[in-house]
């Protein structure tokens, strides 16, 4: 209980337990989907007799709406309320799940994972949206809501393929989509209890030309990067996709930069912490998701680990995603973004660098340390990160801002599998020597960051 400062009244205090509960539950299903699925490829590819283009795209339909969408779903929270919105993404992950679980075919599978991001994209920009605005007049309150939502999602994409192996092997592939219809069940009737969400009074109306381009836009400049390793840069697909997809991009900001009430202000970008946030979050992500899908390929194909062996070799990282984000919410009231963020950031890269340890036999203790030290590092960066994307804003734009910084992270994410997958292409040696670029690129653009970060980011921030 709380009380006003004026009249001494008591003011009902926000359920602060249950609204973590039920915005992580559905930060869970999302980012377990994002991961979940790897371990699986080989009984799908099996159970449908389908080659590896096919299983990219069953990976990669799930990443490609959710980013895709992800801006309109934050925009759309804005304008009808988080919780609505909220609700209605639970019951399509849900059904999405089950029919995945379902399908009959490849081609029905796909679908149902296009919907599945569809899903994702309506739950993951409002329910930051539903902690951002509950908590809004208790920015430490805020900080440790963020963090364990973040430590939530964080460890459920770390723990995928371990949860994925264990399923398997007692079951059959189609239980990791079976397994998230109880828990969107359970989500949606935890959400009556949550208090109504104010709308904003920034957007009157849904800017469809600007939904249009900006759709065109990402979904051609991400697809071209995932076929670009299989059909090369010459092809016409991939260079036209990429023309076409700029000139959209271009569009879009025209458009946005005219109507009365766009999906995306443009003002929200004249702030220098603002753009830096989400040049990390693109770098984290990007490096963190590539680095992974090559680690799996590396555990599987040059240390021989079978799958669920090769799922619980990540174990450290799941540990230290839960320890560094539980522990974030308490550094951030202490020290500000400015600190985290940089200690974080240091970890991350201390943790790339002994990845250089990576061979022929390479034991699980030598490099459960680097795993260690990469999930510590970005689970103590992201929360920090993402309050200060939220403080930065209006609280009635908190859900196109969470939004925005999701679409960066979740495109950067798959480009990053894309590139690093073209890379290690060959298998091998290949492998071991995409794991070297990886590594040296993600040491070298996390030093930009943290230069960019000290720069712009105020020192009491």
């Amino acid at each position: 209980m709380i009380f006003n400062n004026t009249n001494k009244l008591p003011v009902q205090e926000p359920a602060y337990g249950w609204t973590i509960l039920v915005t992580s539950l559905a930060f869970v299903v999302a980012q377990l989907d994002v991961s979940i699925v790897n371990i699986a490829l080989p009984q799908i590819a099996d159970t449908y007799k389908v080659d590896i283009s096919v299983l990219q795209w069953i990976i990669d339909g799930y990443t490609l709406a959710f980013a895709v969408l992800m801006l309109s779903a934050g925009n759309l929270s804005d304008l009808f309320g988080a919780k609505h919105l909220f609700q209605i993404g639970m019951l399509v992950f849900g059904v999405a799940s089950v029919a995945c679980g379902l399908a009959t075919s490849s081609v029905f599978l796909i679908a149902a994972r296009v919907l599945q991001g569809v899903g994702a994209a309506m739950m993951i920009p409002s329910s930051l949206a539903i902690l951002n605005q509950t908590f809004a007049d208790t920015p430490g309150r805020r900080a440790k809501a963020v963090g364990l939502w973040t430590a939530a999602g964080s460890a459920a994409i770390a723990a995928g393929p371990i949860i994925g192996g264990i399923l398997i092997k007692l079951s059959d592939w189609r239980f990791i989509f079976f397994i998230n219809a109880p828990l969107c069940l359970a989500g949606i009737l935890l959400t009556f209890q949550l208090k109504k969400q104010s709308k904003t009074t920034l957007v009157k109306k849904f800017d469809l030309p600007g939904q249009f381009t900006w759709m065109m836009s990402i979904t051609l400049l991400i697809a071209a990067v995932i076929e670009w390793p299989k059909l090369g840069i010459t092809h016409p697909l991939i260079y036209g996709s990429i023309l076409l997809g700029g000139i959209s991009f271009i569009m879009f900001l025209v458009i946005e930069n005219k109507v009365s009430f766009p999906m995306l202000p443009l003002t929200l970008f004249h702030s220098a912490t603002f753009n830096v946030l989400l040049l990390l979050g693109a770098v984290l992500n990007g490096f963190y998701y590539g680095t992974v899908f090559i680690l799996s390929l590396y555990l599987q194909d040059i240390l021989q680990y079978p799958p669920l062996t090769a799922g619980l070799a990540f174990l450290p990282l799941t540990a230290g995603f839960v320890i560094s984000n539980l522990l974030s919410g308490n550094i951030i009231n202490r020290y500000g973004i400015r600190i985290p963020i940089l200690i974080g950031l240091i970890i991350f890269a201390l943790g790339f660098a002994g990845l250089f340890i990576s061979g022929m036999h390479t034991s699980f203790w030598e490099l459960s340390i680097p795993f260690l030290l990469i999930s510590l590092g970005m689970g103590l960066a992201v929360p920090a990160m993402t309050n200060g994307i939220l403080s930065s804003v209006d609280k009635t734009l908190s859900g196109t801002a969470s939004a925005a910084l999701n679409t960066v992270r979740q495109a950067a994410g798959a480009i990053g599998v894309a590139v690093f997958g073209a890379i290690a292409a060959g298998g091998g040696s290949a492998i071991l020597h995409t794991i070297t670029v990886s590594v040296t690129a993600a040491i070298m653009c996390t030093l930009l960051i943290i230069f960019l970060t000290q720069k712009h980011l105020k020192k009491n921030v």
